[in-house]
């Protein structure tokens, strides 16, 4: 049996997702990246802020803030919501995977705000 050495976790209790290195044997468990979101579901469709993507820098140049990406896009899909990108990797991503397209929706001051009050 393979052995998967990435993970992506859900953490909804601190609004973010965050990537796991199991180690090579997937004995590890040391946290290399995370996805910060916050959520409105005022109105319309429910929206997921995704506004902060980082990958530790000894991790850089695999594919890994992608593969974090992409996993985190799939999964606020799933849930039924939609795709707000404020994270400019996140801004940078999406337009080279049109399949998403439909569930995105440009960033308004209104996103922006949401952001900043997450954060106080």
């Amino acid at each position: 049996m393979a052995i998967e050495r990435f993970e992506v976790q859900h953490h909804p209790e601190e609004s973010r997702y965050v990537l796991v290195d199991h180690g090579e044997d997937g004995t590890g468990d040391k946290e290399i990246g995370e996805e910060l979101y916050t959520d409105i579901d005022e109105g319309g469709k429910p929206e997921r802020i995704l506004f902060h993507t980082a990958v530790s820098e000894e991790y850089a140049g695999q594919g890994l803030a992608s593969d974090l990406v992409q996993t985190v896009v799939d999964d606020v899909i799933a849930g039924g919501r939609a795709v707000v990108p404020v994270c400019p990797y996140v801004a940078k991503w999406l337009p080279r995977h049109p399949e998403y397209a439909a569930n995105v929706v440009q960033p308004t001051k209104a996103h922006l705000d949401a952001v900043r009050v997450s954060q106080s």
